[in-house]
């Protein structure tokens, strides 16, 4: 096994490859397709960054909200459950909070340039 270039330095050279040598040269809808692509490989890069340190994470808040063990997806099915029965609301303590921090999680890898997003990190970053 290689250990450099890793994937997402690869992943990083193709989209600045794409970004500043081909983007230039196209326009219209092959130009916008370009830049679906770039942004799909950005997505990508975050996911492969920021996505396993903060499932690891968010299991560890789902086994201490819940009390159980379980899978990822498990355990966020029997929370989603949990809530559409009403077993557990926003008075459960420690839920808003997993809820917030999932979701700021979510959006770190998902829409990192997010307005509202960035509000609340530099909220969060202040207080």
């Amino acid at each position: 096994m290689q250990d450099e270039p890793t994937p997402t330095e690869l992943l990083n050279a193709v989209a600045e490859f794409l970004r500043n040598e081909i983007a230039p040269k196209i326009s219209g809808a092959a130009g916008f397709k370009l830049r679906v692509a770039t942004n799909a490989i950005d997505l990508v890069v975050r996911q492969l960054e920021l996505s396993e340190p903060r499932a690891a994470n968010e299991l560890t808040r789902l086994v201490t909200l819940l009390g159980e063990n379980g899978s990822l997806a498990d355990l966020n099915r029997k929370l989603a459950n949990s809530i559409a029965t009403g077993a557990v609301d926003l008075n459960t303590p420690g839920l808003a909070d997993h809820l917030w921090q999932s979701t700021m999680d979510k959006l770190a890898v998902d829409q990192p340039n997010y307005a509202s997003y960035r509000r609340e990190l530099e909220r969060e970053k202040n207080s």
